[in-house]
């Protein structure tokens, strides 16, 4: 793990404030989780250890590539008990698969690798090998009995890589809380947490991508900016770089656990908005699985929840849609929205 620690203030305000303890705005970034993270908050004094401390922690839990991580230990069917923080996102997780139909799957992994990386194998994989698998695929075949994974199979494995981030967002924002911080933005892999203002007194802004014909990642145009000004979590679920074409359309690779076969769906990108990032992560990936019409009827079954998309239509353009309670926290819109008045 790798990181960078910068101070949002000037060099008189941190001789200024080193005697008289007064917070200021301080700026960690670095690597963890295979990804990367970026933390803004405002306090009296850095927060490095503390912070490092609990990405261990949540290490030691939820990091499926870690040896001695609890789920690690519970893919290897060793006796071990869940802590907290794994019931909390298990119990999300079977949350948001009830409310996806099951497109929403935490045992889904062996799936995806079975057709590879971009449908890298998608000529070499049969019919045979999708039954083999979907055996020990399905969330509903795995379940808690007090703090023991009970599974229905041994052969299953879990992979919480679509919800973790979010949660670990929230698990940083918890700690920051926990030590008085009432302005923060925690930032892993692109899921935010968020409360407060930013330095400048304003509320954060976060970056929707627009969807770009770039499979190398090197493209970041800006399609929407939101902006919280609140409390919450912001996460986006893009498989857009990583698409096939079939009749002129394009299609996000996601494979319906269900079926184990890839699912045609046309939104190559989610954002929602939720009181935090666990629930905004979870329910970006879903919205990707289930596709426009299946996304814009669960939205209205879920309170909390705000969603922005961006589709393919019939004829291959990009369109958009967003939810009628999403326009508060887009800036750009409630412009356009005024105007067209």
């Amino acid at each position: 793990m790798y990181k960078k620690i910068g101070f949002l203030a000037s060099l008189w305000i941190l001789v200024f404030t080193a005697c008289t303890n007064q917070k200021q705005y301080f700026e960690e970034s670095g690597s963890v989780f295979h990804t990367l993270y970026h933390i803004k908050y405002e306090a009296p004094e850095l927060l490095t250890e503390k912070i490092d401390a609990e990405f261990q922690k949540f290490n030691l839990s939820l990091n499926p590539f870690n040896p001695n991580s609890i789920i690690a230990k519970v893919n290897r069917n060793e006796p071990v008990e869940a802590d907290d923080w794994f019931i909390e996102v298990f119990n999300k997780a079977t949350e948001v698969s009830n409310n996806s139909e099951g497109l929403f799957d935490i045992t889904c992994a062996p799936l995806i690798n079975l057709w590879g990386f971009g449908f890298s194998k998608m000529d070499s994989v049969t019919p045979l090998m999708i039954d083999s698998i979907k055996q020990f695929v399905g969330y509903q075949k795995v379940k808690l009995n007090g703090r023991q994974v009970v599974k229905d199979d041994p052969r299953i494995l879990l992979n919480c890589s679509a919800i973790a981030k979010g949660y670990a967002s929230d698990i940083i924002a918890r700690l920051l809380e926990r030590e008085g911080v009432k302005n923060y933005m925690v930032e892993i892999g692109g899921e935010v947490a968020m409360k407060g203002v930013n330095q400048n007194g304003d509320c954060w802004l976060i970056g929707i991508n627009k969807p770009e014909d770039d499979s190398t990642g090197i493209k970041n145009e800006i399609d929407e900016v939101v902006q919280l000004c609140k409390k919450g979590g912001v996460a986006t679920s893009g498989n857009y770089r990583n698409y096939y074409v079939k009749d002129g359309k394009k299609y996000a690779h996601t494979i319906d656990p269900r079926t184990g076969y890839p699912s045609e769906q046309n939104i190559l990108s989610a954002t929602i908005v939720a009181d935090d990032c666990i629930t905004a992560d979870a329910y970006a990936t879903a919205f990707m699985a289930m596709g426009l019409e299946k996304a814009r009827q669960a939205a209205k079954n879920i309170p909390g929840i705000e969603y922005y998309v961006i589709y393919s239509d019939e004829n291959g353009k990009h369109q958009i849609e967003y939810s009628k309670g999403m326009l508060q926290y887009l800036p750009d819109r409630q412009s356009e929205a005024i105007l067209n008045e």
